[in-house]
């Protein structure tokens, strides 16, 4: 069998998502190769932090803290007298890059405060710059519209049959469901 990929058990984590109001029983343990995966309650993959809640405080806590520590070298910078065009490209490119990371997959989902403490850091790295910087706002709405806008070009994306344009060609048809939860979601933006 040389040539095939082997999956590493050791490497391998488990993740269970449960929403059932009663948890009646304990889920039974994932065995590869006869040997125990580990089953964990929450997990980082590419960067982006997964609960077995699917809540995403980890995607906020996180990086709100690592770019308050990048607030410091700017901090340093605006001291040093530089000019304020490479201030805002430092912002952009250390901080800014931080907070947005993702952002098309957890930010609709965030709570309030989980947006005011990203929404802080970028206030103190205005007030430090002097100048208007993009709210995350704005930089999840391009993203997520340039992200829907590319799946719609792409015919052999997985997503592209939500894509269909109504007859005008100008409006993206929208998904019938029987719940409000999906009426609730950023989906419906795109």
């Amino acid at each position: 069998m040389s040539g095939w990929m082997v999956l590493n058990t050791s490497k391998t984590k488990e993740i269970v998502v449960d929403f059932r109001r009663t948890k009646k029983s304990d889920h039974l343990p994932l065995h590869i190769s006869g040997e125990e995966v580990e089953s964990v309650e929450k997990v980082k993959f590419l960067g982006v932090h997964i609960t077995n809640h699917l809540t995403w405080s980890p995607n906020t806590s996180y990086p709100c803290m690592r770019a308050q520590q990048r607030l410091y070298f700017l901090r340093k910078l605006k001291q040093a007298q530089l000019p304020q065009k490479l201030l805002v490209n430092f912002y952009r490119s250390t901080i800014e890059s931080i907070l947005s990371h993702c952002t098309i997959v957890w930010y609709s989902s965030c709570t309030v405060s989980e947006r005011k403490d990203l929404h802080r850091v970028v206030k103190v790295a205005r007030r430090i710059i002097g100048t208007d910087l993009p709210s995350l706002d704005s930089v999840y709405t391009s993203r997520l519209k340039k992200k829907a806008s590319s799946i719609s070009r792409d015919t052999t994306h997985p997503g592209h049959c939500l894509f269909d344009l109504l007859p005008s060609g100008k409006r993206v048809s929208v998904l019938g469901t029987n719940t409000k939860k999906f009426d609730n979601s950023e989906l419906q933006v795109s």
